[in-house]
């Protein structure tokens, strides 16, 4: 059994006290390879953003702390986490006595928390503790994109497993499209518990797929077993296959699981990531599922 198999879809005994140990890496490697995608020339720019519901630790006096921990992940680094792991590490803070304030301990926490996320990934992760009450910054996808799940509703959709001949041979737009679905679903690579999103596709002008043809393809992700961060880059990898954009923009906003959700981004350059979800100082809304 390997580390990953030892954690995921197991019984596990969550520590006591604070244990870095229970952290398990994997290679972005392992589905980027099947892509031809190589980490030393990457297609994108991009990142993921992590937000753990449940993060807690005590004072030096036993007073309970409580808030939401931002995490922010570049997507250059060489691993990414696994998400259970994660769970029981940041529950392993649960009775930890962390500094003499609820200020000074969520801060302490907060440091240890990049601290040893960045050694395991090897790469500069950014965390950010955010009080209960923290007001949250609206990304303002609802103005800015066109969600097509319901006008597209009497399309016929019978493919569940990824399929890129879906994506057809589009048509020309000079606007580009900006569009969202919340159809997205897809299962985890070892469990294959099912997980749900949002997906958020911009393109700019040129050939572009059909907003139909998109849609029966998001619908293709159904019965699909990767983590999260795979199948953003899967779907970016598509469509800039088939159709070779100048301005590629794809998010996956997950919804949570265990208390914690992941929302990785894609896109051809910097300019085109939603800022908001990508500044570990911003603690947005969700677009539609909490």
């Amino acid at each position: 059994m390997n580390k990953i198999d030892s954690v995921l879809g197991q019984r596990v005994t969550y520590p006591q006290t604070y244990s870095p140990s229970v952290l398990v890496a994997v290679e972005r490697q392992l589905n980027r390879k099947g892509l031809n995608i190589k980490d030393d020339a990457l297609p994108f720019a991009g990142c993921d953003a992590w937000h753990a519901y449940e993060a807690s630790c005590l004072t030096n006096a036993g007073l309970p702390t409580a808030g939401v921990l931002k995490i922010v992940v570049p997507c250059t680094s060489a691993y990414i986490v696994e998400s259970k792991s994660l769970k029981l590490y940041l529950n392993s803070y649960n009775m930890e006595r962390m500094g003499a304030t609820p200020a000074e301990a969520t801060r302490n926490m907060e440091q240890r928390v990049r601290r040893d996320l960045s050694d395991l990934l090897g790469a500069d992760v950014l965390v950010k503790h955010f009080g209960m009450g923290t007001p949250t910054l609206n990304m303002g996808l609802a103005s800015d994109y066109e969600t097509i799940d319901e006008k597209l509703g009497d399309i016929v959709a019978d493919r569940y497993t990824e399929d890129a001949s879906l994506l057809g041979d589009g048509e020309t737009s000079g606007d580009g499209i900006r569009v969202i679905s919340h159809l997205l679903r897809s299962n985890c690579r070892v469990t294959h518990q099912p997980d749900w999103g949002t997906i958020v596709v911009r393109m700019g002008g040129g050939r572009v797929p059909k907003r139909e043809d998109l849609l029966r393809y998001i619908v293709s992700l159904r019965g699909e077993n990767h983590f999260h961060e795979e199948i953003c880059e899967l779907v970016f990898k598509r469509i800039s296959d088939a159709f070779a954009p100048q301005e590629l923009m794809v998010a996956c906003l997950y919804t949570r699981r265990g208390g914690i959700d992941i929302n990785p981004i894609r896109a051809t350059s910097g300019e085109l990531i939603i800022k908001e979800l990508a500044d570990v100082d911003t603690l947005t809304d969700r677009p539609l599922r909490n």
